[in-house]
């Protein structure tokens, strides 16, 4: 895929909500085990809003702006803050209504970039940071200028990240207060934006589908 389209991009978006609502009980029991167990109620209102606001988008910065105020707008906490200011990060490098490889890298770079200006938090930490930054990693490590090379590389790069986090202390939120009990469970953020990227994605034929 030479262009990543707008109106191809609100089809994943769409896919990544749907995949969201079919996780969002084992976002909430992961979150449960060391949170509020909101995350999986959290993130399905947060992408909605995002995707609502996406409708009717003809170009790509209004579009993710609106995304991303859709989403602070409608929305409060956490997941919101950091939802909204990656898709306002995007939205800084991202302009017309077709990107090619090294734009859609630029817009992912630009989201990542903006969330690490509301979190301390990176790799390591136990927090959603753990798939959020491999996978923009990954899609620049990338040296194909097919876009869909590009998303089967974050996805998979999200997917392994979030598994590690099973390893790891928590040390933000309310999991730090576990100390060393946090480690044996899977962080609810990375979870669900392992996702998010594994919808992105095209399906993986080795595996089912999925990542």
């Amino acid at each position: 895929m030479k262009y990543l389209t707008i109106d191809l991009f609100k089809a994943m978006l769409q896919r990544a909500l749907e995949h969201i609502r079919e996780h969002e009980d084992e976002y909430s029991r992961l979150d449960a085990i060391l949170g509020d167990g909101d995350h999986g109620t959290a993130m399905v209102t947060a992408f909605s809003a995002a995707v609502k606001a996406s409708e009717g988008a003809t170009e790509f910065n209004s579009m993710l702006n609106d995304m991303g105020f859709g989403i602070m707008l409608e929305t409060s906490g956490s997941t919101s803050t950091l939802l909204g200011a990656f898709f306002l990060g995007m939205s800084d490098h991202a302009s017309g209504n077709q990107l090619d490889a090294g734009a859609v890298k630029s817009m992912f770079s630009g989201g990542l970039a903006n969330v690490e200006k509301q979190t301390q938090a990176r790799k390591g930490d136990k927090t959603m940071m753990d798939a959020l930054i491999p996978a923009v990693e990954a899609m620049q490590a990338s040296v194909s200028d097919d876009i869909s090379e590009l998303f089967q590389a974050a996805a998979k790069a999200a997917a392994e990240g979030a598994a590690q986090t099973v390893h790891m202390k928590a040390n933000y939120g309310r999991a730090r207060n576990y100390g060393e009990r946090s480690i044996g469970h899977a962080d609810s953020g990375a979870t669900s934006w392992s996702g998010i990227f594994c919808a992105f994605a095209p399906p993986n034929p080795l595996k089912g589908g999925h990542y």
